[in-house]
């Protein structure tokens, strides 16, 4: 078993896929300082399964991928393939190259496959085990793993004698037994408590189940007891129930004589509701001949109201007019003295004027005075004329209405007395 070939794409300074052939014979690689060769020993270690940054000499796990340079772009994904030759059997498979392959993502996501199958660490750290081959066994060797061997600690020296004589293997089933067994204990104990809950359970189960079978025993005696007396129930039910058919017929019977009374009864009651009817609607005539009788009536009386009240305005208006007829009568006596005194004076001033030459002037200047007295006088009389003609008038007018209020007063009266003699 050997080193085949080492596939690297995306890893540091591995842009490209490069692939590195281990043939028999080579026992190293040289090169000058930066030209790559501690990243294959990265890239070993790391496909082998290395969780720890710092051996990979980062500060996190995704600075192991290709960050790019001025000309090349990053990378988001670093994948590095572990070809082993296992011509002779050592790796327990039946394949004679196995291929070890990790990935990792920018995302964080990582992936193992065995000859291209994705697989668990565990299955390839099972597979390498008391090989020779891992992640910190002795065949990656880093300079401080020197130091480690040479020390004079002993715990530091035994991992790397213990991988090299084959009992790690051994080591690691011991105490994964260990783990195993530590983990039955548990289990044992468990078990125990889960006994000891299952058995109380069981117990009560058992109290319960014995409740149950002493009910279910009180529970058939109580069915058969509810049975006999159902049956005795059922017996008294069928001759009660005899007893009410009997009497239901009878009953039907009954009921047959009194449907046919209360037919007799129910057309009696239609015809004298019909009856009533008739009554209710010439209730309801006379009522409304009644109402509009007693409508006319009160309009009738507010009529004679009415007519009281022009009647005894006609009788003030005709007491006034006497009185402004006297007042004006007396007036115009009273105007045609003054009339006639002014006529005689004139008469006198004009019989006076002939022989008055010298007052002339004064006289005619008296007799405008005269005149225009004579023509206000005259426009008086002339004005109360009229006057009295105008109450004249109203007078004949008053005396025609009172006539006419006269008149209907006793036309309504006759209707009352008929209404009333009628009603």
């Amino acid at each position: 078993m050997y080193l085949k070939r080492l596939e690297l794409l995306g890893f540091k300074s591995f842009p490209d896929k490069t692939i590195i052939k281990f043939t028999k014979g080579v026992t190293g690689i040289v090169g000058p300082n930066g030209c790559g060769k501690t990243n294959l020993l990265d890239a070993i270690r790391w496909v082998l399964g290395e969780q720890k940054v710092s051996l990979l000499r980062g500060s996190k796990m995704e600075e192991i991928i290709f960050n790019g340079t001025r000309t090349i772009k990053p990378l988001g994904m670093a994948e590095v393939t572990f070809v082993v030759q296992n011509n002779k059997g050592v790796l327990p498979t039946e394949y004679n190259e196995v291929q070890i392959t990790r990935r990792l993502f920018r995302s964080g996501e990582s992936e193992y496959l065995l000859n291209k199958v994705p697989c668990r660490l565990k299955d390839i750290a099972d597979l390498l085990m008391d090989t020779g081959i891992g992640a910190h066994i002795y065949s990656v060797i880093q300079q401080d793993m020197i130091d480690a061997i040479l020390s004079d600690r002993t715990d530091d020296r035994r991992f790397l004698f213990e991988e090299a004589a084959g009992i790690s293997k051994y080591k690691n089933r011991k105490k994964a037994a260990l783990r195993k067994l530590e983990s039955t204990e548990q289990d044992l104990l468990r078990l125990k408590d889960i006994v000891a809950e299952v058995s109380t359970q069981a117990n009560s189960l058992n109290r319960q189940m014995k409740k149950a079978e002493r009910y279910q025993k009180y529970a058939d005696e109580l069915k058969t007891w509810e049975m006999f007396i159902s049956k005795s129930t059922m017996v008294d039910y069928r001759r009660e129930r005899q007893d009410l058919l009997s009497r239901r017929d009878s009953f039907l019977d009954e009921r047959v004589k009194f449907d046919a009374g209360i037919d007799s009864l129910t057309a009696q009651q239609e015809e004298q509701r019909r009856q009533l009817i008739e009554l209710d609607k010439q209730l309801t005539e006379i009522s409304n001949t009644i109402y509009e009788k007693s409508e006319v009536a009160h309009s009738v009386e507010k009529d004679i109201s009415i007519l009281h009240e022009k009647r005894q305005n006609a009788k003030q208006l005709k007491e006034k007019n006497g009185l402004d007829i006297e007042s004006f009568q007396k007036r115009r006596d009273t105007l045609l003295e003054q009339i006639e005194n002014i006529t005689r004076e004139l008469e006198k001033f004009e019989n006076d004027s002939i022989g008055i030459g010298e007052e002339t002037g004064d006289y005619e200047k008296q007799l405008s005075e005269v005149d225009e007295q004579v023509l206000s006088a005259q426009y008086d009389r002339d004005g109360l004329n009229h006057g009295l003609m105008l109450l004249e008038g109203k007078l004949s007018a008053g005396k025609s209405d009172d006539t006419n209020l006269k008149e209907q007063e006793s036309s309504i009266n006759t209707e009352l007395l008929e209404l009333l003699q009628h009603y």
